[in-house]
């Protein structure tokens, strides 16, 4: 697998835990797996694995390959500072640096040398995202490309194509071009023998005019090589009865737990924690502060969603407006409202146990993670009925005690605010609230049923 980012080495988003997880469900099946990304500045340098050659803007670069392995996989780092020790991943406050073409066209470049090398042999190549695009543009054997989230495409100058060693005739409606441009996820959905996404209804959705982001015609055209595999979780991490990070442990059949890591929850982040305040619904958050989030939806239905009597907490960051905005909320609201700017691991888990409802309004979503941690945390999803968001959250029906959150359809405050009217009005019916919790903890949300229709994706592209 080629990607760029992998927990816990490397992590913007949920790229970084599918790279942790599915790989290691593979391992379980029987499978053996390299994964390999960039050592980027706090990277471990771990074992020496080898040395390739690297072809960059028309010089060859010797570049060190690291390894470390772990549950069965091994991780492997290309260690060439110039392209990869920076700051950040992919650009400062939320930019691009200028030469990503050329450092991520390195990573696809490093990636392919060390496998042509053939210790070990591999049966195929699994590229993530636009970052690994080039791969099955360099490469004639099987790829399976996937990508995670149609809206990033890797877009640059038509200029970039001799800069990162490719011909001209890469600039064609039937390779890289894009309205002028070149663009590196449109080599990886044109050149792979096959193209996955995170989700079922994804799949489906990209090939519209609305979530297709530019791409619905492309991906049409291969509609009969597009998979939807949802995204699974990792139980080993996200599970409330072993959780390190959460106060008491706590399961289905013994939910007092998560009163105690509500508790904790508001101890950590300031509020107040009486009986009255641990009674009142808690509204939790966990999230890139980004329109397709819905957080330009939610910066609409401010008012309304204040009258609601509920306390919100939010960890994440994003667009510098969304968190002055959430910053001004949590100043004007110190008893009902706490937000924590960037990201931490033991806080997400905190409020994945310590809220009551969790918040996903999104505009579109791939898969989304938070759902499902939610779902196995007994924590009641809100949510727009998108992507995975709407293969993993079955609407509560209350009459026949069926469903496991609350969905809505319309990208409207109107339909934002009402459900989650209804949500805390259920949330106040104990023995109703105590079904959709159930309900939701008894799914089957893990990576191996994932995993094995990854392994149907590998076999059908080596055939």
């Amino acid at each position: 697998m080629v990607a760029s980012e992998a927990a816990p080495f490397a992590k913007t988003g949920g790229l970084a835990d599918v790279l942790l997880a599915l790989p290691r469900a593979l391992v379980r099946l029987g499978h053996s797996v390299d994964v390999i990304l960039p050592r980027y500045r706090g990277v471990p340098q771990g074992d020496r694995a080898g040395v390739v050659t690297v072809s960059d803007e028309g010089a060859a670069r010797e570049t060190r390959i690291d390894s470390v392995t772990s549950h069965g996989v091994r991780t492997l780092f290309v260690d060439h500072p110039a392209y990869f020790d920076r700051d950040q991943l992919y650009g400062p406050d939320g930019t691009d640096y200028p030469d990503n073409a050329a450092r991520f066209a390195f990573l696809c470049r490093a990636a392919l040398a060390w496998a042509h090398q053939g210790t070990p042999s591999y049966d195929l190549i699994h590229a993530h995202d636009w970052q690994a695009g080039l791969i099955p543009v360099l490469h004639r054997g099987p790829v399976v490309f996937t990508i995670h989230n149609l809206a990033y495409q890797g877009l640059f100058g038509a200029e970039w194509l001799s800069r990162i060693g490719l011909g001209r005739e890469l600039l064609g409606m039937d390779a890289l071009e894009f309205w002028g441009r070149i663009s590196l996820l449109k080599g990886g959905i044109v050149f792979s023998r096959l193209v996955t996404t995170v989700s079922p209804r994804y799949a489906e959705e990209i090939q519209t005019e609305e979530f297709g982001c530019g791409f619905d015609g492309i991906l049409r055209s291969r509609g009969a090589d597009l998979v939807g595999i949802l995204n699974g979780i990792d139980y080993d991490e996200w599970n409330p009865a072993t959780d390190p990070y959460v106060g008491a442990p706590y399961d289905a059949a013994h939910l007092d737990g998560k009163r105690v890591a509500k508790r904790q929850l508001l101890d950590v982040l300031g509020l107040p924690s009486g009986e009255r305040d641990l009674d009142r619904p808690l509204v939790g958050m966990v999230s890139r502060l980004v329109d397709q989030k819905g957080f330009d939806l939610m910066a609409r239905s401010t008012d309304d969603l204040l009258r609601i009597d509920a306390g919100y907490v939010l960890l994440g960051s994003g667009d510098r407006r969304h968190e002055e905005e959430w910053r001004s909320l949590a100043a004007a609201h110190p008893g009902r409202i706490a937000v924590r700017i960037g990201f931490n691991e033991a806080l997400a888990h905190q409020i994945e146990a310590g809220a009551d409802l969790f918040l996903m309004p999104s505009r579109f979503e791939p898969c989304g993670l938070n759902q499902m941690y939610s779902l196995r945390y007994g924590t009641v999803p809100v949510v727009r009925a998108v992507g995975g968001l709407f293969d993993t959250v079955q609407d509560v029906d209350l009459p026949t005690g069926t469903g496991t959150g609350f969905t809505f359809h319309p990208y409207t405050p109107a339909a934002l605010v009402e459900t989650l009217r209804q949500a805390i009005r259920t949330y106040h019916d104990r023995d109703a609230w105590r079904r959709i919790q159930a309900a939701g903890m008894g799914l089957d949300l893990s990576w191996e049923t994932s995993a094995r229709k990854y392994v149907e994706v590998y076999e059908r592209a080596t055939i």
